[in-house]
């Protein structure tokens, strides 16, 4: 029982960027090895919707069942956050610096019992200019982003830069230049509204 407890009070902590950072990089070389697959997430909602819409979409015409394994892959994760949700919460809220926090106050935002402020993401506030620019405006922008630049930041940062493609490297300096413009310059202008 006591090992057990000391397992999920370590799973409840971050873990280090020297662990985590190698197991997310060894995931390219054993796909590779293990059955030539490509590493991504936002190719499997491609999959799931070829697999459960067989529209005449010449998009969703292809092998899906071929990348079957891609659709568990992402079940694991799924289920994986669901198991962690359910059993490795940390009840400490998030821990953030006090600059940080200061600043959002002046935006109203003083919540960090969660990974998203309660204030920014809940049913009311979808219905503010705010909310509506960040939820739907974000969610149809990281939609559109990914579509249009091949794939998402896993697949190119993570699988495309290993395997040293230029159009890989390409888009992951677009993603954190993107980044720092979006943390920078316009998320206090949307916060404010």
């Amino acid at each position: 029982m006591e090992r057990l407890k000391f397992m999920i009070e370590f799973m409840q902590q971050p873990w280090p960027w020297y662990v985590a950072g190698p197991l997310i990089g060894l995931t390219v070389p054993a796909l590779l090895i293990l059955g030539n697959k490509n590493f991504g997430i936002s190719s499997s909602l491609r999959h799931i919707c070829a697999s459960c819409l067989p529209a005449n979409i010449p998009f969703f015409k292809y092998n899906w069942k071929k990348e079957v394994w891609n659709l568990f892959f992402v079940f694991g994760i799924f289920v994986g956050g669901i198991i962690t949700a359910l059993f490795f919460t940390n009840p400490n809220p998030v821990e953030v610096h006090p600059n940080l926090a200061a600043e959002l106050k002046v935006y109203g935002i003083t919540d960090f019992r969660n990974l998203v402020p309660a204030q920014l993401m809940n049913w009311e506030s979808l219905f503010t200019l705010r909310g509506l620019v960040m939820m739907v405006g974000g969610g149809f922008l990281v939609g559109f982003g990914t579509r249009y630049a091949g794939g998402c930041t896993s697949g190119h940062s993570i699988m495309g830069i290993a395997n040293l493609q230029l159009p890989s490297l390409i888009a992951t300096i677009s993603f954190m230049l993107g980044g720092f413009l979006m943390a920078n310059v316009l998320l206090p202008i949307i916060l404010s509204l």
